[in-house]
């Protein structure tokens, strides 16, 4: 047991690794082939920290092990919201200002009730998964159409496109690139399968399902560059890249992650998920859309009380998968 908890562990923070390794060695070669840096940070920079869920949603799918790759998507979204925006808002409170960011709260919002909607009956299907990678598609082709319109008819002012066009690595020479690059795709699906085949292993020896262990260890373990992300994000002042990361990885979660459960494995999933996980999911959302706009007027503010009353309502919902489990 203990060697599988160790492999599960250096598995996880390899996954992390090699993540941000590919982004960088993809970035560094883009840049290198002459595409603008705020291309670069709103496609490959902003995808990097769903790359963990994305790999575990991959390898888990074509292991047949669909619930994992539901439950990590579902449960990274929650982490992502309740813990670690808690957390940022509880560390410094956020003020934020972004057009971008008012922008795509609610977009999150109708996403994941759809989501909710598509798993509301316990069946993910492949029609489901294609309809939301479409969706990604869309969504990426049209933040670039707009943001691109907009800065050639003014200069960029809006605090999270300048942020992230920022946060671009420099780019090193092109076998540096390419090292990085190979590096990280060559240990990416290998530490997620590592990390799938120890949670399970570890899963059936304590009694617990899949999809709780997914929903608990493996979203908190691949939400840890999120978290790390936007505390660096508001001691460097940039507010509205530390919210906007946050949801950015939630929309490339349902869209990206999501979306390859049923492109690949479609069929049942775990009633648990319609019942349970899924409105929870779509609750925080909610609560996240109400603490943004409710009494707020141009900028909206995030304060520890928010951050506090987020941290309990990921505490809520830890507590309410452990206790189900006694049943």
């Amino acid at each position: 047991m203990f060697i599988q908890i160790l492999i599960l562990l250096v598995s996880l923070v390899t996954l992390v690794w090699s993540a941000d390794k590919f982004v960088f060695g993809a970035s560094s070669l883009a840049r290198n082939f002459g595409i603008s840096p705020m291309i670069i940070g709103l496609t490959i920079v902003a995808m990097g920290s769903s790359a963990p869920e994305m790999m575990i949603a991959a390898t888990a799918s074509l292991d047949g092990k669909s619930n994992i790759a539901i439950g990590n998507a579902i449960g990274s979204n929650i982490t992502n919201i309740a813990l670690v925006l808690g957390i940022t808002a509880l560390f410094l409170p956020l003020t934020v200002s972004s057009s971008t960011v008012k922008r795509e709260i609610p977009l999150i919002l109708f996403i994941t009730a759809l989501a909710y909607w598509m798993l509301s009956d316990s069946y993910f299907g492949f029609s489901e998964g294609l309809l939301l990678m479409i969706g990604f598609f869309v969504y990426i082709i049209t933040l670039l159409v707009i943001t691109i319109r907009a800065s050639k008819n003014r200069p960029m002012d809006d605090p999270l496109i300048i942020e992230a066009e920022q946060e671009v690595p420099e780019s090193v020479s092109k076998p540096k690139s390419f090292l990085w690059l190979i590096i990280g795709m060559i240990l990416l699906p290998l530490s997620a399968s590592f990390l799938v085949d120890s949670s399970v292993f570890i899963a059936k020896t304590f009694g617990i399902s899949d999809l709780v262990i997914s929903l608990t260890v493996i979203a908190i373990g691949t939400s840890l560059p999120e978290l790390a992300a936007s505390i660096m994000s508001i001691i460097k002042k940039e507010d509205d890249l530390a919210l906007g990361n946050i949801i950015g990885s939630n929309i490339f979660n349902i869209f990206a992650v999501l979306s390859l459960a049923g492109l690949i494995a479609p069929g049942e999933i775990d009633p648990d998920v319609a019942t349970r996980d899924a409105p929870y999911m779509l609750g925080v959302t909610v609560l996240l859309f109400l603490i943004c706009f409710t009494r707020n007027k141009g900028s909206f503010r995030i304060t520890r009380m928010k951050g506090l009353l987020l941290i309990g309502v990921f505490v809520a919902y830890q507590i309410l998968l452990f206790s189900q489990l006694k049943h």
